[in-house]
């Protein structure tokens, strides 16, 4: 059955089937995640899996992850041609770790202790206005992440997931070819930095990020822009980068409150010359009732850093009190848009 056909059945369902099903939706993420950490998909070929081949190569026992099997591939993650075996749908697919646009990293950090511990908070946190990891750890997310190796690299690994399935097309949205001195601003392990620099060879980067996070970017990252690359630690919260022509964050302000994020414009500010552009990734709100992954995304920030989805409108606002103007918003074929803004000297 595919995804369409799932929604149309659910929407014939009387009102408390249709609530119980959203209700059993975390049994879906939570599956797809399990998979993904043991593996499951990077086993299966172009040919049906058997369930105990499965099991032991995952170390798995084999009626329990068939149970989960059986219900991811209900919803479309894989197919089950005969009873036992399984095979990849084009979703299933990307959970391999060798897969082009691979989202495991991304799947197996939905499932990690941070961050659903940190749901079970949601009340409280709609009660304080504090953010649920604060409330369930004791400290914020990104402290939180630091006190746990294994969690931290699956989080940068999942935004390098996230990249790879937007980069892509924010290269192809986006016109760089302006520019000869790029900062990529908490640009983590470098995958986008590495992209962009691929597709405009005239183009010099900076890659700037934590001590911790730039001690972890892979040594082939760059490859053949290697030579075209500077590596920078440091905190956005005190610097940015000097002597660029322009600064670039993806999924960097909706970390923030407003108070916070104008800090971190403010630095690229600073640290700019004459007509600096700063150029934001990021999903942006739109009006109505219609689904849309900016309100999930929303929902996310609210909890986990304590940040914030924005209208378009918004981001001119903090723009303008950083002392910029927005030129441009350049919606991708993906859910984020590119938001250019440039410097006032």
């Amino acid at each position: 059955m595919s995804t369409a056909e799932i929604a149309l059945e659910h929407q014939t369902l009387p009102p408390s089937a249709q609530l119980l099903g959203m209700l059993f939706g975390k049994h879906i993420a939570y599956c797809i995640s399990a998979v993904a950490r043991l593996g499951v998909a990077d086993h299966i070929g172009d040919d049906a899996a058997a369930i105990d081949e499965l099991a032991s190569k995952t170390g798995a026992k084999a009626q329990p992850l068939y149970r989960v099997m059986r219900v991811l591939a209900s919803v479309g993650i894989f197919t089950e041609p005969s009873r036992g075996k399984f095979g990849l749908t084009a979703l299933g697919s990307i959970l391999r770790s060798d897969a082009p646009g691979s989202m495991r990293y991304m799947a197996m950090m939905t499932g990690d202790p941070w961050s659903t511990r940190s749901f079970e908070y949601i009340t409280e946190s709609l009660r304080t206005g504090r953010n649920a990891v604060s409330l369930a750890f004791g400290k914020p997310i990104f402290e939180q992440l630091s006190s746990s190796r294994e969690e931290a690299e699956v989080f940068h690994r999942a935004m390098t997931n996230i990249s790879g399935m937007e980069t892509g097309l924010i290269v192809d949205g986006y016109d760089f070819s302006g520019i000869r001195r790029l900062a990529d601003v908490g640009g983590g392990h470098g995958f986008l930095l590495a992209s962009i620099l691929e597709r405009n060879p005239a183009l010099r980067g900076v890659l700037f990020d934590l001590p911790q996070v730039v001690a972890g970017v892979p040594a082939d990252r760059f490859g053949n822009c290697a030579d075209r690359i500077e590596i920078e630690s440091g905190s956005f919260f005190e610097r940015a980068p000097a002597g660029c022509d322009a600064y670039i964050m993806k999924h960097i302000i909706h970390d923030w409150s407003d108070e916070k994020a104008l800090t971190i414009l403010k630095n690229c500010h600073k640290a700019g010359r004459g007509r600096t552009k700063v150029i934001l990734v990021e999903a942006v709100l739109t009006p109505g009732n219609e689904p849309s992954f900016a309100k999930w995304l929303d929902l996310e920030m609210l909890l986990l850093p304590g940040g914030r989805e924005r209208t378009e409108a918004d981001f001119a606002r903090l723009f303008e009190q950083a002392g910029f103007v927005l030129t441009c918003a350049v919606q991708t074929k993906s859910p984020v848009c590119v938001l250019e803004a440039e410097r006032r000297a």
